[in-house]
């Protein structure tokens, strides 16, 4: 559903620091991880990813790194750092007063 995907991709920066946050990854296997956790009904596009993992680079949320050739092929890895926790945190904290604030408005109360 392409609205959805829009909707989403407001929050791929939280999305991507939530999944580094659990382990050092690859963007293949955050996409991966991302459609299994969905059940399919997203899909994250590798594009998107890598332009996101450019954009939390340059502001110093994630690490990359070279993995060795022996998990079958060189693969650029990335890591959350410090600084990528607590934003991660931060961002947390206003979805959350988001998701209220527009329940209360789309609820007519």
């Amino acid at each position: 559903m392409e609205m959805q995907s829009e909707f989403l991709r407001g929050s791929l920066d939280t999305i991507v620091l939530g999944f580094l946050r659990e382990k050092d990854s690859y963007g293949y296997e955050i996409c991966r991880k991302a459609k299994e956790r969905c059940h399919g009904e997203y899909e994250l596009k590798e594009t998107s990813l890598y332009g996101t993992f450019h954009r939390l680079e340059s502001h110093g949320w994630i690490e990359s790194y070279w993995g060795s050739e022996s998990q079958g092929g060189r693969r650029k890895y990335y890591r959350i750092t410090e600084a990528g926790i607590e934003v991660y945190h931060q961002n947390l904290i206003n979805w959350e007063f988001a998701k209220r604030i527009i329940d209360t408005l789309l609820s007519g109360e």
